[in-house]
């Protein structure tokens, strides 16, 4: 591998870029690691609360008393993007400081809460802490990771305005407006079908979004598995990436992902020709995240 990449087995965190790996926690319970664009610190959750820690594991430290999901950097690397309950009832995107002591949350979106009360942390963890099922569709279905786009502009994240219409749906908002695009929705309005799309990872050019999809359709014809999407945003088109039970994927660069496929009956990190759509197993795991290139 070119780049290290951070993932979680057993509840913990490693890293590797080849045979080798560095465990960089213990005790279990974390969870969506994801790197700072510089590299040299990672974002992640323990027990639904945000913490960051150095790329080496030291310096481990709590950011957030809220309950919180799916952390995101910003391109800066000054502010963390999370997800927790908004004053919609639904899941809702905030940012906080990722140096500053005592940093309060503030409210992205929905661009509507903005200005209100934050929910009580009480409430945002008694919604974290919902049973979401064993299965993967249900551990998934559930899932609120957000991903800051790389230019700052966007952030993409599961429910929005959308959530009025469809019965599940993932939103690309415009951070300066507000606004809000649904690019992906099931169930509800005119769809005749139900599933879900979530944890959104972009390309570093800001020209693909990948995300983890399930959908029932109106047919058995047009059922699918888990699988990756690929959506490009200039032109709208989107096509599968890997094989059946393919999830979260994040981009090494315009050729390569990584991603958790199944092999050997558990979870492994695979190394994925975006052309061929060839996968190489890498070390087992799940929830990758690449360190950027320096």
């Amino acid at each position: 591998m070119p780049s290290l990449v951070a993932y979680v087995r057993s509840g913990d965190v490693y890293v590797s870029k080849g045979a080798t790996e560095t465990k960089l926690t213990t005790g279990g319970g974390w969870s969506r690691p994801r790197f700072s664009p510089d590299g040299t610190s990672i974002a992640l959750l323990k027990a639904h609360q945000l913490w960051t820690m150095k790329a080496d594991g030291s310096a481990k430290r709590r950011l957030t008393t809220r309950a919180a999901a799916g952390p995101s950097w910003s391109p800066d690397g000054r502010t963390i993007a999370f997800a927790s309950l908004s004053c919609s009832g639904g899941p809702g995107v905030y940012r906080i400081s990722a140096t500053g002591a005592g940093a309060k949350p503030e409210v992205v979106f929905p661009g509507s809460c903005r200005g209100e009360d934050l929910p009580a942390e009480s409430d945002a963890a008694r919604a974290a802490g919902a049973p979401g099922g064993t299965s993967l569709t249900d551990r998934l279905r559930g899932d609120d990771a957000v991903a800051w786009s790389p230019d700052g502009a966007k952030v993409a994240f599961r429910g929005g305005d959308c959530d009025s219409i469809y019965d599940a749906c993932l939103t690309v908002g415009t951070v300066a407006t507000g606004g809000e695009k649904t690019v992906a929705a099931y169930g509800g309005g005119s769809l005749q079908n139900s599933g879900f799309a979530v944890v959104p990872n972009w390309r570093a050019d800001g020209v693909k979004l990948a995300w983890t999809a399930f959908q029932e359709g109106e047919t058995s014809a047009e059922n699918q598995p888990v699988h990756v999407v690929e959506y490009d945003v200039v032109t709208g088109v989107k096509r599968n990436i890997g094989a059946s039970q393919d999830r979260e994927m994040a981009y090494v660069d315009k050729a390569r992902g990584v991603l958790t496929g199944t092999y050997r009956n558990a979870s492994w990190i695979m190394v994925i020709n975006l052309a061929t759509n060839a996968r190489t197993p890498f070390h087992q795991g799940s929830q990758p995240s690449v360190q950027p290139k320096r």
